[in-house]
């Protein structure tokens, strides 16, 4: 089968829906699909980098095309570089296209199946909506589709991206709430297919404290660690972190009691970027809050060091976010063994899914106290806190490791009608 992924960054870049296209498009090249994937030349973090316009990686052709380098700095510079990619990316898709193949439009820029619907139907090609959030509704949550003009451009946006909901073949939804939202649109409930985002369980394992490397090199031996890793957005919500911060450390400070004992072992450790990451950082220096250390991304190779490295990890999404977005940071935190604290929606996609599994618990935005006292808790348990992080593993190797993932677009793939099955289908 010729399947012909559209996103916007792809290995060797490191960010989220990059690692998650990498590993599918290699998986699937090698069980003899032909697989091409039309990306562009930018890594995630660092628009500087040029990377080569054609390539062939693990049975995977790779198609850049070239575009604005402006970056994440500014919206205005995100807007150019996401027109510039629609445009170079639509006469790569038109090229590659042909009756038959499956195109597979992913929403990094947002909203890439507007652009990908027409060419789809003109070229004889059957479309597949992979929806890793929910646009144009994200930008409103998040306020910027303000005033009269804002409302228009909304309504026109959602027209068209519903329009493409409708050509598509598939819409895959990452959870119930989100499958629920695209139906609410007007996605026809049989082209539905709700598909998680899984993680590589033999890259991710659970590493022991003792074999940690990582969390030798950084010092933190004998203390309680909880982290966060990945992309903190406007999505996300910071100041019930710093808030909580400040209560631990607080009751360390008052060095009488088992709880100032326990909260001054405990320390914070944000390891990724994003909106919010340097509004994080400022908002602990601020405060003084001195338990508190900030690293980069981590390589590929090191993801089981610094994922295993806390003994307690952080999930945060806006309520007003649920079935727009559904944190997948939780899968490689589950195949690192290691349970969560969610701070959003209890009836939430991940949030039910830690009520439901006893894989850690949900705290509601804006209860710092809340989240001080269930991380003081976890940092007195040691022997709970392991017992939710191996059902945690245990639950990841039963519904989220890549096999089973591989399984969900096996099958889905053969669904399709009037898809060219060639060979793998």
């Amino acid at each position: 089968m010729k399947l012909i992924f559209v996103n916007r960054f792809f290995h060797p870049d490191h960010s989220a829906t990059s690692q998650l296209l990498s590993d599918l498009t290699f998986a699937l090249a090698g069980q003899g699909h032909e697989v091409t994937v039309i990306t562009s030349r930018l890594r995630y973090d660092d628009p500087s980098v040029q990377l080569p316009a054609r390539d062939f990686i693990n049975g995977v052709r790779v198609e850049r095309v070239r575009t604005t380098r402006f970056g994440r700095r500014t919206m205005t510079g995100r807007a150019i570089d996401y027109l510039s990619f629609y445009g170079a990316a639509a006469l790569a898709l038109v090229a590659a296209a042909r009756r038959g193949s499956v195109i597979i439009a992913k929403t990094d820029p947002p909203m890439l199946s507007v652009m990908a619907a027409p060419i789809a139907m003109v070229r004889g090609a059957v479309l597949v909506n992979w929806h890793q959030d929910v646009f144009p509704e994200v930008m409103q949550a998040l306020g910027l589709m303000r005033g009269r003009g804002g409302r228009l451009l909304l309504g026109l946006l959602r027209w068209l991206r519903n329009r493409s909901l409708r050509r598509a073949a598939v819409n895959i939804a990452l959870g119930p709430a989100m499958a629920r939202h695209l139906i609410d649109e007007g996605a026809p409930p049989e082209t539905i297919r709700i598909m998680p985002n899984w993680a590589d369980g033999a890259l991710i394992r659970p590493v022991a404290r003792t074999d940690n490397a990582l969390r030798r090199t950084w010092g933190y031996e004998d203390q309680f660690v909880v982290g966060y890793s990945g992309n903190l957005g406007r999505a996300h919500e910071i100041d019930t972190f710093v808030d909580a911060i400040a209560l631990v450390q607080a009751k360390a400070a008052a060095q009488t009691g088992d709880d100032a004992v326990l909260a001054g072992r405990i320390r914070w450790l944000f390891i990724g970027g994003g909106a919010q990451m340097q509004a994080m950082r400022e908002a602990v220096a601020a405060r003084g809050l001195g338990d508190v250390r900030f690293q980069d991304y981590q390589p590929r190779e090191r993801l089981a060091e610094s994922l295993s490295l806390p003994d307690l990890h952080l999930i945060s999404l806006r309520p007003d976010m649920e079935g727009l977005i559904v944190p997948s940071k939780y899968y490689g935190i589950a195949a690192a063994g290691r349970p969560a604290l969610m701070i959003g929606a209890a009836d939430g996609d991940i949030g039910n899914l830690l009520g439901e599994t006893g894989t850690g618990r949900v705290i509601a935005e804006g209860d710092a106290a809340g989240l001080a006292d269930a991380v003081i808790a976890f940092a007195r348990d040691p022997e709970a806190t392991a017992r939710q992080g191996e059902a945690a593993r245990a639950l990841f190797e039963a519904r989220f490791a890549l096999p089973h993932a591989l399984e969900r677009w096996r099958a889905m793939l053969a669904s399709l009608p009037g898809a060219d099955k060639g060979s793998a289908g």
